[in-house]
């Protein structure tokens, strides 16, 4: 099968989260993979999405066995073995989107702010290292939030932040590696950003 454009392939998604809102997916179980797809797999999305286990992206997007490349690590942060999966599928495979996940009550992202708020927390060194990753994308948030000296409210300053760290994660995304900076400007790979609401299950895709 050919390599779908972008644009149809993130159409397909959008129809797909709606299916998946509505409790119609369309997607039935398969207990075993046809040949063809044992021979080869041919994605159509690369999905970089949070390890959260209410965030599972085939059912989100009503995806079948074989559909998504998915890459899923805490906070879908950016490190260079998530960019050379990216880099992987898309020069492999053809694949054409790639879909850097968020979700609404992130702990990862939760973990950063509450880093921020008490540096004398303690987390693991490994657990460190995602905090370390998200941090960038959130100190300005909540330098800002905090200079004017009024309460902060937690919630949304949690909100802005997990946008603030999957648009970072696309940045990195995009001008992290020669290779997929190319095909981003070639017009060959298109790289956005989306949040997942886990209590309504829509996805907002951004511009």
């Amino acid at each position: 099968m050919a390599n779908l454009d972008a644009k149809q392939v993130l159409e397909m998604l959008k129809v797909g989260n709606e299916r998946y809102i509505a409790n119609l997916s369309s997607t039935k179980p398969l207990m075993i993979p046809p040949p063809t797809l044992v021979r080869e797999q041919k994605p159509n999305a690369i999905i970089l999405g949070c390890s959260d286990a209410r965030a599972p992206v085939e059912l989100i997007f009503d995806q079948g066995l074989g559909d998504l490349f998915v890459i899923r690590v805490a906070g879908n942060v950016v490190a260079p073995s998530q960019i050379g999966s990216v880099e992987f599928a898309a020069e492999k495979f053809g694949t054409r989107l790639v879909v850097v996940l968020g979700h609404s009550h992130c702990g990862a992202v939760t973990a950063c702010i509450e880093a921020l708020v008490n540096p004398d927390a303690y987390y693991s060194p490994n657990l460190q290292s995602i905090v370390d990753r998200i941090r960038p994308s959130v100190l300005n948030l909540h330098e800002i939030t905090t200079a004017a000296g009024d309460d902060v409210d937690m919630d949304e300053l949690i909100d802005r932040s997990i946008r603030a760290n999957v648009s970072m994660s696309v940045s990195q995304l995009k001008h992290g590696s020669r290779i997929l900076e190319d095909m981003v400007k070639s017009g060959d790979l298109l790289i956005i950003g989306a949040e997942y609401d886990v209590a309504t299950g829509k996805v907002d895709f951004f511009d």
